[in-house]
């Protein structure tokens, strides 16, 4: 169909449809990232995730006011049966990537063993399911990437959407529950900054943390020992308002 927003009117759930929808329907740069993705498919590129799979971030937390915790990716997995549209997270099944064992050892690190008795235990799959139906956000900056190419999709369009995203969850977060937006490795940084003026970041009820990528390469330069699974649930019982027991189980 040539309505740009045919994909998000049938697969995005409704409280973020339609927030988005009126910044989306006059965007030239969404248009032209639909126009290039239909262009992509006809000339027999393997898109990742399957379109149905695109915007399960909406899906798993799908209303706005119950986001607490926003984990910001760069792109989707690009292997094949990987993707399942929220960052970090793969399909049971699927071998737990590199950054995924990384945050797995730093909760493990934070919490100590024994699910149990409040402790965290590696779970043997990578599917973070359990984290968005909390209201953990798992947003990429590019919602789509092309089979085998890392960062292909970005800077094609799906930005548009996704900073307003972050706006409008730190538009809501101003004047309710606050939330934690985990920012790792430069461009998580970045993306978040170019989409939300420090005016509206530095509100009290706008928590940011920042370190190095949980990836192989950078993850002992910072991430591991960073505490921020602690830090983003102490933060959202005492200062973000959720109050007590209104962190996130990290072990669900």
């Amino acid at each position: 169909s040539d309505d740009p927003l045919a994909l998000e009117r049938t697969t995005m759930s409704p409280s973020w449809l339609t927030s988005l929808q009126p910044h989306l329907s006059s965007s030239s740069d969404f248009k032209q990232l639909k126009d290039y993705l239909r262009s992509q498919q006809s000339s027999g590129a393997t898109i990742y995730p399957p379109a149905h799979l695109v915007h399960s971030w909406s899906q798993l937390t799908p209303r706005i006011e119950d986001v607490k915790v926003v984990v910001l990716g760069q792109d989707p997995y690009h292997g094949p049966g990987q993707a399942m549209g929220l960052s970090f997270s793969v399909p049971r099944g699927q071998a737990v990537p590199g950054s995924l064992k990384n945050m797995y050892k730093e909760l493990r690190d934070e919490y100590g063993p024994g699910k149990g008795k409040g402790g965290f235990d590696a779970p043997s799959h990578g599917d973070l399911s359990g984290w968005a139906s909390q209201g953990v956000l798992m947003l990429n900056s590019s919602l789509t990437v092309r089979k085998g190419e890392a960062g292909s999709h970005a800077g094609k369009g799906w930005e548009v959407l996704t900073r307003e995203v972050l706006k409008l969850v730190v538009e809501r977060a101003t004047g309710g529950g606050g939330v934690v937006f985990l920012l790792w490795g430069q461009p998580a940084s970045k993306t978040f900054s170019a989409a939300v003026p420090s005016s509206l970041s530095s509100h009290p009820n706008i928590k940011l943390l920042r370190s190095p990528h949980p990836s192989p390469l950078s993850a002992h330069r910072g991430f591991l020992g960073n505490g921020h699974f602690k830090k983003a649930n102490e933060w959202l019982e005492k200062e973000g308002g959720w109050g007590q027991g209104g962190g996130v189980r990290w072990a669900d």
